[in-house]
């Protein structure tokens, strides 16, 4: 489905789109490659991703949504993530028109007739929720994140094809040595740092209370409670982009329309396609998300709760709500580190891409695009080993 495009594309427009706008080039990072090929699923998993996005902050302005998703247990989040899949229907939709409409103006597709224009919205919206079901199928069924491993394949399937660009480059003397050296000291800098930060962690000591049941003693084991410098992975980076690109994608609604609308449209359009303005908005938008979803996927005061039934407690630090202030403490200090790195892993592709004069870099070695593939394969990794484990193999 990638590889089949829409009708009508102008393949040189569209190359010449992306070289102009790079904010795109990032998005098509996360929907696989489709975005680039105009293909009928080239919106990816976009549009369930933002109304994810979109669920999780509206659960934090209304409580019956936050009690559904948090305390009502498995039938609550099975309801919640059904809330998402309906949202993610009227989402593709405007998205597709609004994509549709826009590579329409660039001159990237011919003119669209009504019929033409709602037969490829219902075949993007269709594509869409194929994927969703196809990552559900792969959460259900298989090993690891559905919707994580479809992006991951989306992003190697790109390798060989970018490779090859630079190789072109390299023999055709468009990239300079110099350039290639910077490229290649970067790329290792950057495949360091994104296994360093995603598995670096604070280990917290945890110990049991000893029990006495008749002439048996249970308990007394010390653990660790590890508490990752990056708890919420690259899903930041994920809900920073859908949230960056959907003002642009509302605005173009309404580019070409008469008057002040018309006007607005047209300047928020021309506002966040400014490179300084988009990386900085962009830098913002991922440390916020990076404590925003490690607030939904991290709670202390729980934890904290599920130790002191267990029998567990921090040494030094009394149960209950003194453990749940140490934790939120603790977190909040080596927070902000991980924040940091996320926010600049988002902007190194484009920034490397301006020092170098390789464009290829932000699609094969990015730091976006690495920090998915590291956190994909490790998070995978660990799920093999816990599955070998329990199976005793």
């Amino acid at each position: 489905m990638a590889n089949i495009p829409i009708p009508s594309v102008d393949s040189e427009r569209l190359k010449s789109f992306f070289e102009q706008f790079q904010v795109f080039g990032l998005v098509n990072i996360f929907t696989g490659g489709t975005l680039e090929n105009l293909s009928i699923v080239m919106l990816g998993l976009g549009p369930y991703i933002t109304a994810t996005v979109v669920l999780q902050l509206l659960s934090m302005i209304f409580p019956q949504l936050e009690l559904l998703y948090k305390e009502e247990g498995e039938s609550g989040r099975n309801k919640f993530e059904q809330y998402g899949r309906i949202l993610t229907v009227p989402l593709c939709m405007l998205q597709a028109y609004a994509m549709l409409s826009l590579f329409q103006r660039q001159g990237v597709i011919g003119a669209l007739n009504p019929v033409f224009l709602f037969s490829s919205i219902l075949t993007i919206t269709a594509g869409t929720v194929i994927l969703m079901w196809f990552g559900e199928l792969i959460s259900e069924r298989g090993i690891g994140n559905g919707t994580s491993l479809l992006i991951f394949a989306g992003i190697i399937s790109g390798f060989p094809q970018n490779a090859l660009q630079i190789y072109a480059g390299l023999k055709g003397g468009t990239f300079q040595a110099i350039s290639s050296i910077i490229f290649l000291l970067f790329s290792l800098f950057i495949i360091f740092g994104v296994v360093l930060i995603t598995e670096a962690r604070r280990n917290i000591p945890v110990a049991y209370a000893r029990r006495v049941r008749g002439r048996k003693m249970y308990g007394g084991a010390k653990t660790y409670l590890p508490l990752n410098i990056n708890p919420a992975g690259v899903m930041p980076i994920i809900f920073a982009l859908s949230l960056l690109t959907l003002p642009s994608m509302i605005a173009n609604f309404f580019v070409g329309t008469q008057g002040q609308i018309g006007n607005f449209s047209q300047k928020v359009v021309l506002f966040f396609q400014n490179p300084i303005i988009n990386g900085v908005s962009y830098f913002i938008l991922v440390f916020i998300f990076a404590f925003f979803y490690t607030m939904v996927v991290f709670d202390p005061k729980n934890v904290a709760d599920n130790l002191k039934k267990t029998g567990g407690f921090i040494p030094g630090i009394r149960p209950g709500e003194t453990t749940a202030a140490f934790l939120n403490h603790t977190l909040n200090r080596i927070l902000p580190i991980g924040a940091l790195f996320l926010g600049a892993i988002a902007l190194s592709p484009s920034i490397i891409a301006k020092i170098t004069k390789i464009q290829a870099f932000q699609f094969l070695v990015g730091g976006t695009s690495l920090l998915i593939l590291v956190s994909v394969i490790l998070e995978t990794y660990q799920e093999v080993k816990a599955y070998m484990q329990m199976q005793e193999l």
